[in-house]
């Protein structure tokens, strides 16, 4: 099948309700201009460099998404466009995210992630870190950052129980944070949970926006992406 016809077939799949980030990590332009060309506009990537380098050279109402851990000094690279970050896991990382959207006179959507696997290789907030920082007096005076919501990667197993629970426990600490401090804020709507591999059992667990990568561009190529 096509990536259009990918993108077409997700899209029935996941049902009106579900946000579909394509991860286009190590793949050309071309294969994202196939994307933009079936009526895909959200694109995640993992890294800064790869990033800049795909927005100068594709169409710019593309909405772009860093999904990978993301470095403090890297956060002015992409300030000046990013739609949003998905991976904020420090309030050192959300400081730097709102001084550099300030220099760029905006306001820059941001997720949470939260760390819910059983591996030690994830990034993320445990939950009493992400209830710290939504305490924090220094998050209140960040005025050019706009927290969506949550992120979170279950662990890469086969056990479907597993995951299924991962996301269940990331769905009710979602809906616990947003009762507790975004009550009266309607833009606190994102639960971005859910790959190719495991996507169907994100939905399933309360997921609204899920980030595909394969399941749309085919496996991903290791070498460096400018060279495939």
């Amino acid at each position: 099948m096509s990536i259009a016809d990918n993108i077409k077939s997700l899209k029935v799949q996941t049902g009106p309700g579900v946000t579909l980030l394509a991860v286009s990590k190590t793949k050309p332009a071309a294969d994202l201009q196939e994307a933009y060309d079936a009526g895909q506009r959200l694109f995640g990537e993992n890294t800064v460099q790869e990033m800049v380098e795909k927005y100068e050279q594709l169409p710019k109402d593309i909405e772009w998404h860093l999904i990978g851990h993301l470095q403090t000094n890297k956060v002015k690279y992409i300030a000046p466009f990013v739609s949003m970050i998905q991976s904020v896991d420090s309030l050192k990382l959300l400081h730097e995210i709102n001084k550099h959207a300030e220099k760029s006179g905006r306001v820059i959507d941001c997720l949470l992630q939260i760390y819910i696997a059983d591996e030690e290789t994830k990034f993320g907030l445990g939950f009493d870190e992400a209830i710290e920082l939504l305490r924090s007096d220094e998050f209140v005076m960040f005025k050019n950052v706009h927290i969506r919501g949550l992120m979170g990667i279950a662990t890469n197993t086969d056990n479907e129980k597993q995951i299924k629970e991962e996301y269940y426990e990331l769905k009710t600490f979602f809906d616990g944070i947003k009762q507790s401090y975004f009550r009266k804020i309607d833009t606190f709507d994102t639960l971005s949970m859910g790959m190719s591999s495991d996507y169907k059992l994100a939905i399933e667990q309360g997921s609204n926006m899920v980030r595909v990568g394969s399941t749309i561009f085919g496996s991903r190529v290791i070498k460096h992406w400018k060279n495939n």
